[in-house]
């Protein structure tokens, strides 16, 4: 699991940045990968970057301002071209459904693919026997959601050198235990699966907070994440500016990292005003109030490794 960001600059594209859209890669948990806002160029960018629009799974948009849904478009025509036929979920505020069949329907566009559209509220938005993705509504001049990703915990490891000792062979004994299953050896012996199974493998937390101000709601969603995806618009000399457009700055951000004991935070949507370097700037605030902070960029990728890869 890792996110690959595809957009992190604010309303205004610049030349570093485009604006808003994230993909969070399960290749290996689910083999595709999920999309957070889709702004304009989205495809563009999926074109430049490893991933393969057959592989988007689900769309999760955060609100209807256009830097984080004119890209959608164009994307949904793009994966039938790209070879996808495997059904896509979107999910979003009050008003994304009209959205995407208005367009859809105006430009008379045909999809090789099932298109399940959701408009949701605040709870639990989806789950499976691997995930579940809950959302809240955030503080913002429209409509905006926050998303938190929480993984089902893994069964432990195998102990290998139990199994040997106990004389365990290799083959569907090995996976009964690991589900948790006891089982018995041909010569009668009892092997219990607590005896060769290691602790549960705690399951990963991914943040992702759509446009906001500071509100409650950020903290809760970001209650001990891996990883916290938080905007930070501005620097602290802009807070007033920030409030008014609802808003962050780094210091902000930050300040929900901590507070929410979060173990990683990755600060994005950064306004065109910090070009280049001057963004660094944004991350040198966010890291007097949070050590473990990263600006995103463009094509650049973190993995979700779990809290213990912080320790």
């Amino acid at each position: 699991m890792d996110l690959y960001f595809l957009g992190t600059g604010a309303g205004l594209p610049s030349r570093q940045r485009n604006v808003t859209s994230i993909a969070l890669r399960l290749l290996e948990e689910r083999g595709s990968f999920w999309l957070f806002d889709c702004g304009e160029g989205t495809q563009h960018q999926i074109m430049r970057s490893p991933l393969k629009l057959s592989k988007l799974e689900m769309l999760f948009v955060t609100h209807l301002h256009g830097d984080h849904i004119y890209g959608i478009p164009g994307l949904l025509s793009s994966r039938s071209y790209h070879g996808g036929e495997t059904p896509l979920m979107i999910f979003g505020p009050s008003g994304i459904r009209r959205f995407v069949q208005t367009v859809l329907s105006v430009s008379e566009t045909r999809l090789d693919y099932e298109l399940d559209i959701r408009e949701i509220g605040e709870g639990v938005v989806y789950e499976d026997d691997r995930f579940t993705v809950e959302a809240a509504r955030l503080e913002h001049r429209v409509e905006s959601f926050g998303y938190r990703i929480v993984e089902r915990d893994q069964a432990g490891k195998l102990k290998a050198d139990e199994l040997k000792k106990r004389g365990v062979p290799a083959g569907p004994l090995y996976g009964e235990l690991k589900r948790g299953n006891d089982v018995i050896l041909p010569d009668g012996t009892l092997i219990r699966s607590s005896d060769v199974v290691g602790p549960p493998i705690p399951g990963r937390i991914v943040t992702i907070l759509g446009d906001t101000k500071v509100c409650g709601a950020s903290v809760k969603l970001s209650g001990q994440a891996d990883v916290l995806v938080h905007e930070a618009t501005f620097d602290g000399s802009l807070s007033e500016m920030a409030r008014k457009y609802g808003h962050c700055t780094a210091v902000e951000a930050a300040s929900v990292a901590k507070d929410a004991n979060a173990a990683a935070l990755i600060i994005t949507h950064i306004s065109s005003r910090y070009p280049d370097e001057e963004a660094e700037k944004l991350l040198e605030e966010a890291r007097a109030v949070f050590p473990n902070t990263f600006l995103a960029e463009d094509f650049w990728s973190f993995p979700v490794a779990g809290k213990a890869s912080f320790a």
